[in-house]
């Protein structure tokens, strides 16, 4: 973790590299990252060219495995967007001083990021405290590493005293199914295959109860945000007539084909993933719950938490200026 704070703080003094940053009247075109398996409304644009219509820009589509791979991608300016980045990796790279903002919400999924205890221990939140000395596969820096560090202050077991290995969802999917770990964190596809070899302690709404709230945004270095409100509005607006087309029904199977498709899933996981996802609308995200005040209240929280746990050397006083809601307000405004 020192080290990706290291990395990310030589990122942020860097300035935004090709066309996007040299471009007076807009980007040529522009590098988008985002997830494989994890199967969002907004990619049925991203099938039929929606996005590059509305941009007037080529775009680009990178796949990532991890928020924190994410955040750097930013830092070095090799991405320009970072579609449904974790909360808790932007709060990490924030927190280090990297220059970047949230300027969406992605998606709200609380049940479809979580830890998996294998079947081969007789463990559950009954007993959760045994879970001291055990070998976890974490994702860290990113929510499934926020949740996990919750989960464990709430069970009294100190992470200190587990193995945590830095892995990404798939790694520690496939080490749990070997029987070399005994616990795993992480989300879509990862999380999937980690519940056939084991099952959680608490469920999303536990989860939710205790606080502990599991959401994405969509993420843009500062700089970027500054010169092209505009274009980001109309990314924002294409990606709402998506979620917007999901929510209604009016895309079903049709439209979950394409999603599966462009995630590299099959249909039914794929059916199952987005079951798990919630989309709200651009009223909904620009209000006090979302990026009206309750996201930066919650990086704060997030960020003291993994202040507390030894993973970011401090958290900032307040994360206000880690959120940029204009090029929102222009996309609402826009309908």
């Amino acid at each position: 973790m020192t080290r990706l704070i290291a990395i990310l703080a030589a990122g942020s003094a860097l300035t935004l590299a090709g066309p996007a940053a040299q471009a007076a009247d807009g980007p040529a075109e522009i590098n988008v990252a985002y997830f494989l398996e994890w199967p969002l409304p907004m990619l049925a644009a991203k099938a039929d060219g929606g996005f590059e219509k509305a941009l007037g820009a080529k775009v680009n589509w990178v796949s990532f495995e991890t928020g924190t791979a994410m955040s750097a991608a930013l830092a070095s300016g090799d991405v320009q967007l970072a579609v449904s980045q974790g909360l808790p990796p932007f709060v990490v790279a924030a927190s280090a001083g990297q220059p970047i903002q949230v300027i969406d919400i992605a998606v709200s999924y609380s049940e479809n990021d979580n830890c998996v205890v294998s079947n081969n221990l007789e463990i559950d939140k009954t007993n959760a405290g045994e879970l001291a000395g055990k070998r976890v596969a974490v994702p860290v820096g990113t929510a499934a590493h926020y949740g996990f560090l919750r989960q464990m202050q709430h069970f009294g077991v100190d992470p200190s005293a587990m193995a945590v290995v830095d892995m990404a969802p798939p790694e520690g999917a496939a080490a749990l199914a070997q029987g070399a770990v005994d616990m795993a964190c992480g989300y879509g596809g990862g999380l999937t295959r980690m519940k056939e070899h084991g099952h959680v302690l608490l469920t999303g709404k536990e989860k939710e109860d205790l606080g502990i709230l599991v959401f994405d945004v969509v993420s843009t270095p500062s700089q970027f945000a500054a010169e092209y409100p505009d274009l980001l509005a109309a990314f924002i607006k294409v990606t709402e007539e998506q979620n917007a087309k999901w929510r209604s029904g009016e895309g079903g199977d049709a439209m979950l084909g394409v999603l599966a498709k462009e995630a590299g899933m099959d249909l039914e996981p794929a059916r199952d993933a987005i079951s798990t996802m919630e989309f709200p609308t651009l009223d909904e995200k620009l209000s006090e719950k979302w990026l009206g005040g309750g996201v930066q209240t919650f990086m704060k929280g997030v960020a003291d938490t993994f202040a507390a746990a030894g993973s970011i050397g401090a958290a900032m006083d307040s994360y206000d200026g880690a959120v940029n809601a204009e090029p929102m307000r222009i996309a609402n405004g826009a309908q």
